[in-house]
């Protein structure tokens, strides 16, 4: 069964979790931990890697990768729920707050912090 939506997914895994009883352990404080050491799971897949072979993964690596991509979704679905965030809205919100950090005429090319710009160039 194919989840189609953020929304299905996030109901599937509250069922999941009200199943077990988990959601008692399931608190923003814990599943921001959780989240981090997921994130540090991947991490681990491309540590020693140079930028070009971390784009040759084996397809077993691939998709040990994918995996932690998905715990990590997993846990950021969680997360937000448990916070009441809308993902998409605050995520398209961000979007649009970077667009005004970043605009790239001035930035295009550039990995520098928006911080690390003259504040002459960015108008807010």
């Amino acid at each position: 069964m194919a989840q189609d939506s953020i929304a299905e997914l996030d109901a599937r895994l509250l069922e999941f979790a009200q199943a077990r009883d988990w959601e008692q352990f399931q608190s923003p404080k814990n599943l921001s931990m959780a989240l981090a050491g997921e994130v540090g799971e991947l991490l681990e897949h491309f540590q020693w890697l140079t930028e070009q072979q971390s784009y040759e993964l084996t397809p077993e690596k691939h998709d040990d990768a994918a995996l932690e991509l998905a715990d990590i979704f997993i846990y950021l679905i969680r997360l937000a729920n448990r916070m009441n965030i809308d993902l998409i809205e605050v995520a398209n919100r961000k979007c649009t707050i970077n667009e005004s950090r970043y605009p790239a005429e001035i930035v295009k090319g550039s990995a520098k912090r928006a911080e690390d710009y003259a504040r002459d160039d960015i108008k807010d």
